[in-house]
């Protein structure tokens, strides 16, 4: 006992410092069992406990909606999730808001638990409704209308099935209300979100809050699950946590945890202590993605910075800091890099600490030639993106052989051919994707995207909550290259370097005024950005805090 005591405190202090779990349902199905079997607490005791927490998350959003005079309904499938909507009713009428129960589906097919808290509300006369599933002609609309905030406990995370009938109708006139003023809180995820990918099944219901229990879904970490579930609580309510060392193991990071991650800069450091990056990019008309790359890699803290260009190209890089050391290579008459240009970039790279490979390197065969050659030889961490991943299509065996650490930035589309998929597969499911190509390539790969996804080859994953439409334009992606290299030349491990990269390039873009709408934000401003949002992340985590509520912590 003393030893799981440990184990739990250990777990605590992690939820504390911003480390989240994020679990499959088939995960939080087995925790579940665990706790009633295991630790003997019942599961009528943990649906009161469940029900208990969405009360303080239906009050704010009453008090912050423009129907406060109208009922609170809470709209109930047949399951336990549907229970913890019969709870949510009886609290809120205890508190003395008005409010009623919709059950869709048949009273005497609920589950013990959720049976027991159907016939409570029955004992104190509670307002309940009773909507047959096979019903045709209901107006919910009309209900709806009529309603301050709807509990969404319809269902819960064992959905795999597209909503179809009445439950879409529900579904659409729920969020067509939405948008007239009502307010919607889900209970554990939205109806209609795959909790392992975050997907819509046929239709979901957009919530404006999410309070999820126990632990965060996957579902609720990728897109468009995060969009549909609003603002995103998590009730701890006594269910066990999964195993900290479990793997494939997936979580998330708030800004305290991220922040607590950027590497010590000691007063009596100087630029060789922190590493000698150089990056070798560009082609003719694409030579700013190595200067982005480099000008990442300076701002992240790298001490040193060097550019190796195809020559032909200086008249382009006249946006280069001139901090940034360059180095032409020899090109054929087609601009692709020659073999004298591999045995120079070769020779550089044993006298830096990281290379950062692939930014507009161009499409010619014999660069990717020297790409797969540079893989093979070069003996130092290495970041591979952009054309730099196209040379590696079908060769992904040079990457699994390498003795240093290699991290891939890939777009779903340079993932798609990498692993021989189409784009909107990749995207289907980004966390099977993501660990697919780690574990065929033998290197983390940051895929980026809405949600960045980063995995490493035994299956560990972390889901990126910053960055927006704002990063979706030209060289974002290089300025991600050039914060990887950095933090490895700093030292950091590659699983860590590339979640960091990647935390750190959304926050900036997060803080940039271009986020509030989405559009107009340059790379280079970016890049400039990034000390500047470092001091902020480490402002946060310097603050430190317990959460709000022992029962309710806020996520991210």
């Amino acid at each position: 006992m003393e030893e799981a005591g440990r184990e739990d405190g250990s777990r605590a202090r992690e939820i504390l410092a911003g480390v989240w779990p994020l679990v499959t349902a088939a995960e939080m199905q087995a925790l579940d069992a665990d706790t009633i079997g295991r630790l003997g607490v019942g599961g009528g005791v943990l649906m009161e406990s469940a029900g208990r927490s969405l009360v303080a998350g239906v009050m704010a959003l009453r008090a912050g909606g423009p129907r406060r005079a109208q009922p609170v309904r809470a709209l109930c499938g047949a399951g336990n999730n549907g229970g913890d909507g019969f709870v949510v009713v009886r609290h809120l009428l205890a508190s003395g808001v008005a409010s009623e129960a919709v059950l869709i589906g048949d009273p005497d097919r609920l589950p013990e638990d959720a049976a027991a808290n159907w016939r409570r509300l029955e004992t104190i006369g509670a307002p309940r409704r009773v909507v047959p599933v096979s019903a045709r002609s209901f107006d919910w609309s009309g209900l709806l209308s009529g309603s301050s905030v709807v509990v969404d406990a319809l269902f819960g995370t064992g959905l795999t099935r597209p909503l179809e009938g009445i439950w879409a109708e529900i579904v659409r006139a729920c969020n067509d209300e939405r948008r007239r003023g009502l307010r919607v809180l889900a209970v554990d995820i939205p109806s209609g979100i795959a909790a392992n990918s975050g997907g819509v099944l046929g239709a979901a219901i957009e919530a404006d809050r999410t309070v999820t229990i126990s632990l965060p879904k996957i579902g609720l970490a990728l897109e468009p699950g995060a969009h549909h579930a609003g603002m995103i609580e998590v009730a701890r309510i006594g269910i066990a946590d999964p195993d900290p060392e479990r793997v494939p193991r997936a979580e998330m990071w708030n800004e305290r945890a991220a922040a607590q991650r950027l590497p010590a800069r000691p007063r009596d450091g100087h630029k060789g202590r922190f590493g000698h990056v150089l990056v070798v990019a560009g082609s003719t008309g694409k030579t700013g993605a190595g200067v982005l790359a480099s000008r990442a890699a300076a701002r992240a803290g790298a001490g040193l910075v060097t550019l190796a260009h195809p020559s032909g190209t200086e008249a382009e890089l006249a946006s280069l800091p001139v901090e940034v050391m360059t180095v032409p290579l020899p090109t054929n008459p087609a601009g692709g890099l020659t073999v004298e240009a591999g045995e120079q970039v070769t020779g550089l790279a044993e006298a830096r600490d990281v290379v950062a490979l692939g930014p507009g390197l161009g499409l010619d065969p014999e660069t990717h030639f020297r790409v797969a050659e540079w893989v093979d030889s070069i003996e130092r961490p290495l970041v591979v993106d952009a054309d730099g991943l196209n040379a590696l299509v079908g060769r992904l065996d040079h990457l699994a052989g390498r003795g240093a650490p290699t991290v891939l930035t890939p777009h779903p589309g340079e993932a798609a051919r990498l692993l021989g998929l189409s784009a909107a597969e990749i995207n289907a499911d980004r966390l099977a994707a993501a660990r697919a190509l780690a574990e065929r390539s033998g290197a983390v790969v940051v895929l980026k995207g809405a949600r960045t996804v980063v995995a490493d080859p035994p299956g560990r994953v972390r889901i990126i909550p910053t960055g927006g439409p704002a990063l979706a334009t030209g060289g974002t992606g290089d300025v991600l290259t050039g914060i990887v290299a950095a933090l490895l030349a700093a030292r950091l491990e590659a699983f860590e370097a590339g979640s960091l990269a990647a935390w750190w390039h959304g926050a900036a873009a997060d803080r940039r005024p271009e986020a509030k709408v989405g559009f107009g934000l340059l790379a280079s401003d970016l890049a400039d950005a990034l000390p500047l949002t470092a001091a902020a992340m480490q402002e946060v985590a310097a603050k430190g805090g317990d959460p709000d509520d022992p029962l309710v912590l806020r996520f991210p």
